[in-house]
């Protein structure tokens, strides 16, 4: 946000896929990488929440399920505040947020929208160069929202500025208080600022000229507004329909196994060649398929190709190994596996499988509290290639 300042870098947590190696064999989604994440810096951009995975098929991504409601309260109340303001939605906001804090990855997100554990902070603006700091801005709030009174920090799941925020602040979720710690009163901010005095966002060039406001930067504008159009084309419930038309054999039965299962509950170490089972405990965050009876991402994955005679291993980079190896995201066929890593080109990293249908999508079993279902396969970050068993 303006003026101009560096990236944030929020304290990492562990994080999950489906099962590697170096965790029970039994529960599949689950691995961390701290250490090859410290060590790849490419994968500084890429960070999700504790749970990867997906909300509400048709809705959203990537984006835990309390960011998701504040992105769209923000985008039905922002008529009351810049009522000039014209063709503000969700996905911009989602664009911005999944830019500057990942939406909140890592963090513990109450119902009421409040991030406090820890608070998304940026580096102190101090000229140091760390992380491209090179100009010093003054504290304007007296450490209150960025915690220093020695220089100003980049504050919460939007990353404003202190300074900024005292203009564009506001309170969406009733509780008397501008906290750019909030989710709701964040999202609300951030579509006040990028509204300007009344821009039509619905207009490419005004919406450009929104986001280079908020960090001016091209590579900036070129990376928001390509999570945009992935967060519109959820919005619009591309992934919802598939047609098996043109698929035959084996891949017809693979891709009609797994789609039998939409509905299915996500389950921690769930399911397997045999079917759903019930999973186990825990997820990195806590979340155990102890007492839910379905899948994970790789315990689907194995059912569905048991269907058609074909023996998968347990785990999502184990899976890998299998077949030949596909790199381009043009070159999938329908009933290929598709895989996604933290670390390109190293499969030991891939944390998550799914079962391309075609048009871009994919079956997909994403994190707990979901259902097996049909997701874009562009939504989800870190794409490792595929595997064409079949």
């Amino acid at each position: 946000m303006s003026p101009p300042r560096v990236r944030p870098q929020p304290r990492r947590r562990m994080k999950w896929g489906c099962l590697l190696t170096v965790l029970l064999a039994a529960a599949s989604c689950a691995a961390p990488f701290a250490s090859v994440l410290s060590a790849s810096a490419q994968l500084a951009n890429q960070e999700e929440e504790t749970d990867i995975g997906f909300v509400e098929g048709g809705s959203a991504a990537d984006i835990p399920p309390t960011m998701l409601a504040a992105y769209k309260k923000a985008s039905q109340l922002i008529g009351r505040h810049v009522p000039k303001c014209r063709g503000m939605s969700w996905p911009i906001l989602a664009g911005i947020a999944k830019v500057e804090s990942h939406h909140a990855a890592g963090r513990t997100i109450a119902k009421n929208g409040d991030i406090h554990q820890p608070r998304i902070l940026g580096v102190l603006l101090n000229g140091s160069g760390q992380g491209g700091n090179t100009t010093t801005f003054p504290d304007t709030d007296g450490g209150k929202w960025d915690g220093t009174a020695t220089g100003e920090r980049a504050v919460g799941p939007f990353q404003f500025l202190p300074s900024t925020w005292e203009s564009n602040g506001r309170d969406a979720n009733s509780d008397k208080e501008r906290d750019p710690h909030n989710a709701f009163d964040a999202a609300l901010g951030a579509a006040v600022y990028l509204c300007g005095n009344g821009r039509d966002l619905s207009k490419t060039s005004q919406l450009k000229a929104a986001i280079f406001q908020y960090n001016r930067s091209q590579e900036y504008v070129a990376n928001v507004s390509n999570w945009i159009k992935q967060y519109r084309a959820a919005a619009s419930g591309t992934a919802k329909g598939v047609d098996l038309g043109g698929v035959s054999g084996k891949a017809k039965k693979v891709l009609q196994a797994a789609l039998a299962q939409r509905g299915t509950p996500y389950s921690w170490g769930g399911g397997n060649a045999k079917g759903r089972s019930t999973g186990v405990c825990c997820s990195p965050s806590g979340k155990s398929g102890v007492g839910i009876k379905g899948f994970d991402c790789s315990g689907l994955t194995q059912y569905a190709f048991a269907q058609v005679g074909i023996t998968l291993p347990r785990v999502a980079s184990a899976q890998a190994d299998r077949g030949q190896r596909i790199t381009s995201k043009g070159a999938l066929r329908p009933g290929d596996l598709v895989f996604f890593g933290y670390v390109p080109g190293v499969d030991s990293t891939i944390y998550h499988v799914g079962i391309y249908v075609g048009n871009g999508q994919m079956v997909n079993a994403a994190r707990p509290g979901t259902k097996v279902r049909l997701d874009p396969v562009d939504a989800m970050f870190g794409f490792a290639g595929g595997a064409r068993v079949l």
